[in-house]
């Protein structure tokens, strides 16, 4: 069920194949974050993540009182895998010497190429949930302020910076849904090449200001 990809920092949207040593609740939380991404946050029982998780049911309730408890906790481990994959592939795409923007293409490239990719985990769960769970919402909310402010610090620093980061962020946004929606590796190209459309014009407004 489970890849042990995840610690290739190249790869964040799997987990590690050995889980049966880890403390109980880590076990359970690996296994929700594969399930909740997999295949969604409401399809997925508590039973399920129970049984593939190899605990009691008094074990689990004793970490998680509630679904809604297990919830915050996969987009708290979400969030902070994602953004640290996130700041680590562009960090690499800006010491080969991409420049500015241009740096979210290959990093998007390389996430939408994993054979597990299946979208924004964030994305996901607000168009699930909506506002029905108001503190997943708000975790939703901050994972896409952290994008952007990490997003503004490939442009100038100027007036410019963060309106130019929050554009590109929705840009970045957008194409991930079109990506998770043709699943292809044809489609994810043609996806790219419009977002670099995009993004090489961002970027000149903000070299200009």
């Amino acid at each position: 069920m489970v890849d042990s990809s995840v610690y290739n920092p190249s790869m964040p949207s799997t987990l590690p194949t050995q889980v049966a040593d880890k403390p109980a609740r880590e076990r359970i939380l690996l296994t929700a974050h594969d399930l909740f991404y997999q295949h969604g946050i409401r399809a997925t029982g508590v039973d399920k993540v129970i049984s593939e998780a190899g605990v009691s049911k008094v074990t689990f309730y004793r970490h998680f009182p509630g679904k809604n408890d297990l919830i915050r906790a996969f987009l708290d481990y979400r969030h902070a895998r994602w953004i640290s994959w996130f700041k680590a592939a562009l960090q690499r795409q800006t010491e080969a010497g991409t420049q500015g923007l241009m740096c979210l293409i290959p990093v998007l490239e390389e996430w939408f190429n994993n054979p597990l990719f299946r979208g924004c985990a964030f994305i996901n769960t607000a168009a699930e949930f909506g506002d029905s769970l108001p503190d997943a919402l708000s975790i939703c909310q901050r994972h896409k302020q952290d994008m952007i402010s990490i997003i503004a610090e490939l442009l100038p620093a100027n007036n410019a910076q963060l309106s130019l980061a929050d554009a590109a962020a929705i840009a970045v946004d957008g194409a991930i849904v079109r990506a998770q929606m043709e699943m292809q590796t044809i489609g994810a190209k043609t996806t790219l090449a419009s977002l670099a459309l995009i993004l090489s014009a961002l970027n000149n407004v903000g070299s200009a200001g």
